[in-house]
């Protein structure tokens, strides 16, 4: 499924509002986990996972009208380590969350790319605009500057493009005659002569719709006689063909895209837990159950079984919690 469709879907959502919701006893209950000495961990998950984020807000509220507490900080207080950090991620409305992961790619020594590129090349405009508008709140400064002064080169190129959102245009009309033109342009950018034309290729990506992208790998794949994601990764290199690569990804499916990062996050030694928490959160209330399916038919295991494998206590806990039954 391309990529700005996946955003109509709603059996994609795993984590929906709770029905009868009435936020004051979910508020006296997390009050009461977190009093007195040690903390009731199950009751903060079965709480805080089984609520959609919009219902989140309001036992926030509830629990500073009640206790004249913020219950951010009082979770951040009580708990700690990676099962902290997933349950402080659900705290935050769904667009400051996004912009606080890309300061935090940002801030401090080295620029942690793949996240930059990942939500760059995966949201839409309008998705977009409201992170670039929660970053300069929040922060006091522009997402594209701060883009600009943490990268450089074509990578600062084509993530500038891409925060354009110039890709979304979900009409379905596809003129044959440009798509041909653009894989023509692309072959005579990289495999037709020596050197790479990046800007070519940049252009091309972020700015044309998803529809017309995919009759362009189409008529590129005649010309070329290899896929556009095979003269990507023979072109380019590093974080430029990461970031090219990502949006051929999520202009041929969306959900496989997902499905993959969350794989590569937890496969081989250690866990990226970072990529692991932003995407279960991010996508729970979204496409979460669709990524979960094409993870299954990708990889012959279910999501939930290899977060089982991988993660321990209370944070494996609100990890399966989130994501759900197996399909």
């Amino acid at each position: 499924m391309a990529w700005w469709k996946a955003w109509i879907e709603q059996e994609g959502v795993t984590v929906k509002s709770s029905s009868h919701f009435n936020p004051d006893p979910d508020a006296e209950t997390l009050y009461k986990a977190m009093k007195g000495i040690g903390t009731n961990e199950q009751a903060i998950i079965d709480v805080l996972t089984k609520r959609s984020n919009a219902q989140r807000q309001q036992i926030a509220k509830s629990f500073k009208a009640q206790f004249g507490k913020d219950l951010t900080e009082t979770l951040k207080s009580e708990l700690s380590g990676k099962f902290e950090r997933l349950i402080v991620a659900l705290m935050y409305l769904p667009y400051r969350y996004e912009a606080k992961e890309l300061h935090d790619a940002m801030k401090g020594l080295g620029t942690k790319e793949g996240v930059i590129i990942e939500i760059l090349a995966s949201r839409t405009k309008n998705q977009l605009q409201e992170i670039m508008k929660a970053y300069e709140e929040d922060y006091g400064s522009s997402l594209e500057e701060d883009i600009q002064a943490d990268t450089s080169g074509y990578l600062e190129r084509i993530l500038v493009c891409l925060l354009q959102g110039s890709r979304d245009d979900v009409s379905s009309f596809v003129d044959p005659g440009l798509a041909l033109q653009d894989a023509q342009d692309l072959y005579a950018a990289g495999e037709k002569i020596r050197g790479t034309d990046e800007m070519k290729f940049i252009t091309i990506l972020c700015t044309r719709s998803a529809t017309h992208l995919l009759r362009v790998f189409e008529e590129y794949e005649k010309i070329a006689n290899k896929s556009i994601e095979d003269s990507i990764n023979s072109e380019t290199h590093g974080s430029l063909e990461e970031a090219m690569l990502t949006v051929v990804k999520c202009t041929r499916n969306l959900h496989s895209y997902f499905a993959e990062r969350l794989y590569y996050a937890m496969k081989g030694a250690g866990t990226r837990d970072g990529t692991l928490i932003r995407n279960i959160v991010s996508r729970s209330e979204i496409d979460l159950n669709l990524i979960k399916c094409h993870f299954k038919k990708m990889y012959g295991k279910t999501l939930s079984s290899m977060i089982m494998e991988d993660t321990s206590g209370d944070y494996k806990n609100a990890l399966l919690s989130l994501v759900g039954s197996d399909p």
